[in-house]
């Protein structure tokens, strides 16, 4: 039995536009000041964890170039390459596939790109744990934070049984709940938040896909001679473009009666929108404005706004606002209330034909 890590690459990070781009999305950028981009930088904290040969990639083709440079050092066979996005239950499944040709017997721990997270220590610990527990009990963990706070821009994680530092049944999985749910959510010690994190022995994600997922796996029928095979392209084009998009909380997960969730305590934070980011931003002014720009600001009277500057000749000057997100991208300035629901219906709008090369 050998041990593996996955991360998740192919993400668009709408939320974060005008600076992710639909070809280049968030995980590929530095929003966190560390002067590395997410994917770099989750690369690395698995690199501490995992031989480079056992750490694949998944990513949308278009992103592959990308990965490629900025992940040099990653094998060319452990970049798995999908023709289209189709969210990470297939994803899931072309990982899994692949790593049972090459070890049947293989156990895999899968993350996002974007994972942030403050105690590495800690998360290694719980890395092991939930991969040892898979290998021996066939469960299907997920990694689950013990909340700092209640926010309504993740997942919640129900618990059947009271945690004791091991994986306890799932209860049930809520995606997002509204403010007053989540604070109830968490006021009640039943609830994990979802770290996007899972480990999983291949063979058992087989056998549980294929039974709870059909509308994805079945698509994947001759994959054991077509994926080593010559006719690869062809047979991902043809599996991808009949796949629903789902996630594998959605066609996995929340079917199962094998899904089990590990508490954990490494400082995780979901940095999945602005205001995420701006918790998360180390760097404030005394009036707690979050600054990051390759050139000058001038910021006077205006308190908790968000500033991020991409050009290096230009000052950007700021008088009288509060909690406001302020975005210089060089074709796009966007000046837009912190407000998480009124910056998703304002960004929905990239729809529009007319804004299509600007999305």
């Amino acid at each position: 039995m050998s041990e593996y890590c996955v991360i998740m690459a192919g993400g668009t990070g709408a939320k974060f536009w005008p600076v992710s781009r639909a070809d280049m999305p968030k995980q590929f950028l530095d929003l966190t000041t560390k002067g590395r981009s997410f994917l770099r930088i989750t690369y690395d904290r698995m690199r501490g964890i995992f031989p480079a040969e056992r750490i694949l990639v998944v990513t949308h083709h278009s992103y592959a170039d990308i990965v490629s440079q900025q992940l040099g050092e990653l094998p060319a066979q452990n970049l798995l390459s999908e023709p289209y996005s189709r969210n990470t239950a297939p994803a899931t499944v072309f990982a899994a596939y692949t790593l049972l040709l090459r070890d049947p017997e293989a156990v895999f721990v899968t993350v996002p790109a974007d994972l942030t997270l403050t105690d590495d220590a800690a998360f290694r610990e719980s890395v092991s744990q939930a991969l040892s527990f898979a290998a021996s009990g066939g469960a299907l963990i997920s990694l689950g934070a013990v909340p700092q706070r209640a926010v309504c821009s993740c997942g919640y994680i129900q618990m059947a049984s009271p945690a004791k530092g091991k994986p306890v049944k799932v209860k049930t999985f809520t995606q997002e709940p509204p403010q007053a749910l989540a604070e109830r959510f968490v006021a009640s010690g039943e609830f994990l938040q979802n770290t996007g994190i899972q480990a999983w022995k291949a063979s058992v994600l087989r056998t549980e896909l294929e039974k709870h997922a059909p509308e994805v796996t079945d698509l994947w029928k001759g994959w054991k001679t077509a994926l080593p095979g010559s006719g690869r392209a062809t047979f991902l084009e043809k599996a991808y473009a009949g796949c629903p998009r789902i996630s594998i909380g959605d066609a996995l997960l929340e079917r199962s009666n094998n899904a089990w969730v590990l508490p954990c305590n490494f400082g995780w934070t979901d940095i999945n929108d602005w205001e995420t980011l701006y918790r998360f931003l180390p760097s404030r002014d005394r009036r707690e404005n979050a600054v990051f720009s390759r050139g000058k600001v001038l910021i006077e009277g205006s308190r908790r706004n968000i500033v991020l500057g991409s050009g290096k000749d230009k000052l950007i000057a700021v008088h009288g606002l509060d909690d406001f997100v302020i975005v210089d991208a060089g074709d796009v300035l966007m000046i837009c209330p912190r407000k998480e629901a009124e910056l998703s219906d304002f960004i929905a709008r990239l729809g529009l034909p007319e804004f299509e090369k600007y999305r």
